[in-house]
């Protein structure tokens, strides 16, 4: 590319002349990032299309100027999506970078935004070699978890952190939509504000572009085409997938079966590829965040893999306007509502799903928190308002269950039912499931 062009692109992007839009800031994610910085290591941002990333990355530039650690001058932001930039190699970043110094002359180490990296070819050993020769301080983002997981991760093994965004949790979402809850008492005094929040959260997700749109066609046709995006550009495209649309037609029978247990050769006559390719198939979706999945707990690993495994959708506003269920389930969006945000808390925790093994019908429990070793704790996730709509089998499933596991730790999560009761001896916690996602520690 012509220095001119590199120089339009990048004005567009830098806040070198302009102030640019940052967006609400996600408090959290920008924390994490700054104390990750104070490591000599490459951050990666990566995490589902359109979550936030690139606004992130704005954000964080924006801190950094903000808390006097850089100037304007000493950060570099590109946007590899611009459908200015011309080629996919990584000279590419290396002109774009040198036309930065020259222009903006940075007097100290500059700081590096590279935004959907990989879409350049190459580019780990670009940023392996100027992270090595102590160029820059370099953030990557991309929309797959494969990003950090190719050649830079194996010649910079501990030398990569990563930071994994997801669509908006609902303490996000409620601020999102201005409302401000300061601690226990005044979500307390909130609570119908926050319930008619949480209904419009399970039924649209938490996109920020969605959760910002007023009208609910515009917020349907903006998850549609985020959909297209995700199928098309970060799978097929990416893994140069010919058989697009029963590419297409796993991923909304995945979306349609959300909180479900599905094995990949039951696939087989719906989909019309072999279980094989479905497992393939599968593995691009889940690199590409469109989904995820919990397996049985079971101390063999082969009986581990051999089991059903359930699916989630990492947002339920995908679900519900992708989908093809033929009615609406609460609690089944509930259930993937607390996945999500089980993976939000610890992206890289193991948590399973509970049942007696060899029983084709039985007890179930729907989340099993491991940590070192042991059972930290087993949730279930239920449609009820009251102790009475509890069904008997999931209580008693949450009790098998803790005997099995050797766990005292019980959680029923629910609608609109807060309590604690003893139960043959165990004593399990009902919580409603704003109060959970809020965790303001009631």
């Amino acid at each position: 590319m012509e220095r001119e062009e590199i120089l339009k692109v990048l004005l567009d992007w830098n806040f070198w002349k302009k102030d640019l839009d940052c967006g609400i800031e996600r408090e959290e994610y920008i924390k994490k990032a700054f104390s990750f910085l104070e490591a000599n290591m490459i951050v990666s941002i990566i995490g589902v299309r359109r979550s936030g990333k690139s606004m992130l990355m704005k954000q964080i530039a924006k801190k950094l100027m903000e808390k006097g650690i850089a100037n304007k001058n000493e950060i570099l932001i590109i946007n590899f999506e611009d459908k200015r930039i011309v080629g996919n190699n990584s000279e590419l970043i290396g002109e774009f970078f040198n036309t930065y110094i020259q222009e903006m002359k940075p007097t100290r180490k500059p700081i590096l935004f590279l935004d959907e990296i990989h879409r350049i070819a190459g580019w780990e050993k670009w940023a392996r070699t100027y992270h090595e020769l102590n160029k820059a301080k370099i953030f990557v983002s991309g929309s797959t978890s494969q990003l950090m997981k190719g050649e830079l991760a194996s010649l910079l093994t501990g030398r990569h952190l990563d930071i994994v965004v997801f669509p908006l949790s609902f303490k996000e979402f409620i601020k999102f939509k201005n409302l401000q809850i300061k601690d226990k008492l005044d979500a307390i005094a909130k609570e119908n504000e926050i319930k008619a929040l949480l209904t419009e959260y399970l039924r649209f997700g938490g996109f920020p572009e969605v959760a910002l749109a007023k009208d609910e066609e515009v917020k349907k046709n903006i998850l549609l085409t985020y959909f297209d995006d995700i199928i098309s550009k970060d799978v097929a495209e990416r893994y140069k997938i010919r058989e697009v649309e029963k590419l297409r037609t796993l991923a909304k029978f995945y979306l349609s079966n959300i909180s479900s247990p599905i094995t990949f050769s039951s696939l087989e006559d719906l989909v019309k590829i072999n279980s094989v390719t479905i497992e393939r198939f599968s593995s691009f979706l889940e690199e590409a965040f469109l989904i995820f999945f919990t397996k049985i707990f079971h101390p063999s690993v082969k009986k581990q893999e051999k089991v059903a495994r359930k699916v989630y959708s990492i947002d339920v506003g995908l679900s519900n306007v992708v989908g093809f269920r033929l009615e609406e389930s609460i609690g089944k969006l509930m259930e993937n509502v607390v996945a999500i945000e089980l993976k939000r808390r610890d992206p890289f925790s193991q948590f399973y799903y509970w049942k007696e093994y060899g029983k084709a019908e039985g007890d179930e429990v729907d989340f099993v928190i491991r940590e070192n070793f042991t059972t930290k704790q087993l949730i279930q996730v239920t449609y009820a308002s009251s102790k009475e709509k509890v069904e008997k089998r999931e209580i008693e499933a949450l009790i098998k269950a803790s005997e099995a596991l050797e766990c005292n730790n019980l959680l029923v999560i629910t609608w609109d039912y807060e309590d604690e009761v003893k139960i043959n001896n165990k004593k399990i916690k009902f919580l409603p499931l704003w109060m959970w996602l809020l965790d303001l520690k009631f």
